[in-house]
């Protein structure tokens, strides 16, 4: 079983582990999620359409991303999460972290900070081989296209990067 490790309200380790989406969190506790901006030289940017069996937000498109495994750093995870879902592989050095932000759901029980990581590289569809139990669909869309996909609420976590694009 996956265990993430859970942190304060500071994003420091707290040395205690949760089971991965077990949402029974304490209120000032959260795990770590990361997201991956993958853009191209000319400014295209990688997203990907979630499974539609999926339990939460099935078909919404999104950036590459997942949880933080316990013990793992944020910066490897998200190289680990791009290779899981699109079979990119990028060095430690390209990743570079943009954004950080903290979400508080108390009612959901779902407390969580986002590290958004922006890595560059000359992708062509050719290059991104998805996974199937993760990822329904991809594009290597323009900055319009993902502005409007965004403000019509289909892609997840929009409003955190878009000033980014």
């Amino acid at each position: 079983m996956e265990r993430w490790d859970i942190y304060d309200s500071s994003k420091k380790r707290t040395g205690r582990t949760m089971a991965r989406n077990d949402w029974h969190m304490k209120p000032g506790d959260y795990h770590l999620t990361v997201l991956a901006m993958i853009r191209t030289p000319d400014g295209r940017l990688l997203i990907t359409q979630r499974q539609l069996n999926k339990e939460w937000a099935p078909g919404k498109w999104e950036i590459p991303g997942g949880g933080v495994r316990a013990g793992e750093e944020s910066r490897e995870a998200v190289l680990r999460e791009v290779a899981e879902e699109t079979g990119l592989t990028f060095q430690a050095s390209q990743a570079k972290l943009i954004h950080t932000y903290r979400n508080d759901s108390p009612k959901e029980q779902n407390n969580y900070f986002v590290d958004i990581y922006e890595l560059t590289a000359p992708v062509e569809a050719s290059d991104i081989h998805v996974q199937p139990e993760e990822v329904a669909a991809f594009r290597l869309a323009g900055k319009e296209a993902v502005r409007k996909l965004g403000k019509a609420g289909e892609i997840l976590h929009f409003n955190h990067f878009a000033d980014f694009l």
